[in-house]
């Protein structure tokens, strides 16, 4: 594969919660829902946003330039850069291989000539992978794919570093599809890679850019929202450009999707709940690898968990892991925290959240706010109360009432942060496909969706593994042609997962 050719084998300060809440409380006093949302969980407790919560004004309203005068983004503060550069720096030590990618192949600039459309989380971790693009010679242009997300520092870091992005925390749903619109630049700009997350780029520009969609070179996607949507689009006929599934490769399954919400879901619910979760009862939603994570994390706690599954084989796997896979309407009543993490629509409808018992805790770690029926929610009798950044009481007329998270939008990335190493996994993994599809001569792939070969999983994992000061075994010939492999991988076959 061409891009293997090349690669041969500060202080965060945190504020005293408390006194901090109480004080934005006095200053501003009943905060409407607009102003409440645009600060985030990860903002309240580091000293580097704090400062930009104070202004209200929407970043559409204003016109910004950085130091060099360009004003082709939109971000929440431009002046915030300083802080948003320091956090960059503090992740790329922990994302080792985009920093070697940067090393052998910065000076090939292998995606020269490359104009990348990206929709992603905008955080430190994607930022590193945003500017390891351009190392390697490709235009970039981004914007979000969660309205709660997006670290506003970061975003302006890159704004200044030269990135066309347009984004901020605490967006509205218009502004969500204006970012978008303003990221494709179509009347500026012609793309030709797509890298989304969710497959909302995707979707908006072949709905409203057909004649931009059919020039692209190839797109490259990492979630399972969005490859459902691909492959709706490839079996329709309809998907006139290769693609990758990047979701499904080896490397995103197992380290990301399982390790990284292993982690991440614990420090989502202790900084929005501040509950303790020993002896807690808790069902999640799907066992898949996120399932799986979030579910070794909670046991761990010393929580009771429950499973509900679709999938047999999955449902089975809970059943030897340990844990009891029921419906959802069987334990509902008696529960204390909900989990989705389907990637499927209404999995928590109206009729579970009526039978909820008062203080119930309900969130999301699949892709899309989809999970949780939260249209059911908004009518009249129903009384939605802020209570604190992305936490929300909604209250019934008995008094009743749910914590729902992050407006059923994904729980870790909007309420925490995410551990670097792992995403430095998934990043790696991204940059070559992009790498791939780009260089690829042209009728190695066709307008179909494809999987990474296993020999750029295995090489993306080796990459990392100098981190952790791990020797592989080496095969001798003859184990290897015992095994009917070669001594250098790859070692699966590309149907593993």
């Amino acid at each position: 594969f061409v891009c293997v050719s090349f690669l041969t084998p500060q202080q965060i300060q945190f504020t005293d919660q408390k006194k901090d809440f109480n004080k934005r409380l006095t200053k501003t006093g009943r905060r409407s829902l607009s102003r409440s949302i645009s600060q985030s969980s990860t903002d309240s407790y580091s000293s580097v946003c704090s400062d930009s919560s104070e202004d209200e004004s929407s970043p559409r309203d204003k016109l910004q330039k950085n130091s060099k005068g360009l004003s082709d983004f939109c971000v929440k503060n431009i002046k915030q850069a300083e802080f948003g550069r320091r956090e960059i720096e503090i992740a790329q030590q922990e994302m080792p291989a985009l920093m070697v990618l940067r090393k052998r192949a910065g000076g090939e600039k292998p995606l020269a000539g490359a104009k990348v459309l990206g929709c992603t989380h905008i955080t430190a971790q994607t930022a590193v992978l945003i500017e390891t693009l351009s190392v390697l010679g490709a235009q970039c242009r981004w914007a979000a794919c969660n309205i709660f997300s997006t670290q506003n520092a970061v975003a302006a870091a890159l704004a200044e570093q030269g990135t066309s992005v347009f984004a901020w925390r605490g967006e509205s749903e218009d502004d969500f599809w204006w970012c978008i619109d303003q990221c494709v630049g179509a009347e500026i700009w012609q793309p030709n890679m797509i890298l989304d997350d969710g497959g909302d780029l995707t979707h908006w520009i072949y709905k409203k850019h057909p004649s931009l969609f059919k020039k692209l070179k190839g797109i490259v996607e990492e979630s399972v929202t969005g490859i459902y949507r691909l492959y709706q689009l490839s079996k329709a006929g309809k998907l006139c450009v290769p693609a990758m599934n990047v979701n499904d490769s080896v490397t995103k399954q197992k380290f990301d999707n399982l390790y990284c919400c292993k982690e991440s879901i614990v420090d989502g619910l202790k900084r929005t709940t501040d509950v303790m979760f020993g002896g807690k009862q808790v069902v999640v939603c799907g066992y898949g690898e996120v399932g799986k994570g979030c579910c070794a994390a909670l046991k761990a706690l010393g929580a009771v968990v429950y499973v509900t599954e679709v999938d047999p084989i999955c449902a089975l796997q809970a059943c030897m892991d340990g844990f009891r896979v029921i419906k959802l309407s069987e334990v509902i009543r008696q529960v204390d925290l909900v989990i989705t993490c389907t990637g499927n629509k209404n999995v928590v409808g109206r009729e579970h959240l009526d039978r909820m018992k008062n203080g119930c805790i309900v969130c999301n770690m699949g892709h899309s706010s989809t999970e949780i029926e939260l249209a059911s929610l908004r009518t009249a009798e129903l009384r939605w109360e802020r209570v604190r950044p992305h936490v929300d009481h909604v209250i019934w007329p008995d008094g009743k009432r749910i914590v729902l998270l992050a407006e059923g939008r994904l729980l870790n990335l909007s309420c925490s942060t995410v551990p670097s190493l792992v995403l430095s996994i998934t990043a790696t993994t991204q940059a070559l496909a992009l790498i791939e599809l780009y260089s690829a001569p042209e009728g190695r792939y066709k307008q179909d969706v494809y999987l990474l070969p296993k020999k750029m999983d295995e090489f993306v994992a080796s990459l990392h593994l100098p981190t952790f000061d791990a020797h592989l075994t080496e095969l001798s010939d003859e184990q290897a042609k015992y095994l009917g492999i070669s001594k250098h991988g790859p070692f699966k076959p590309n149907y593993y997962r």
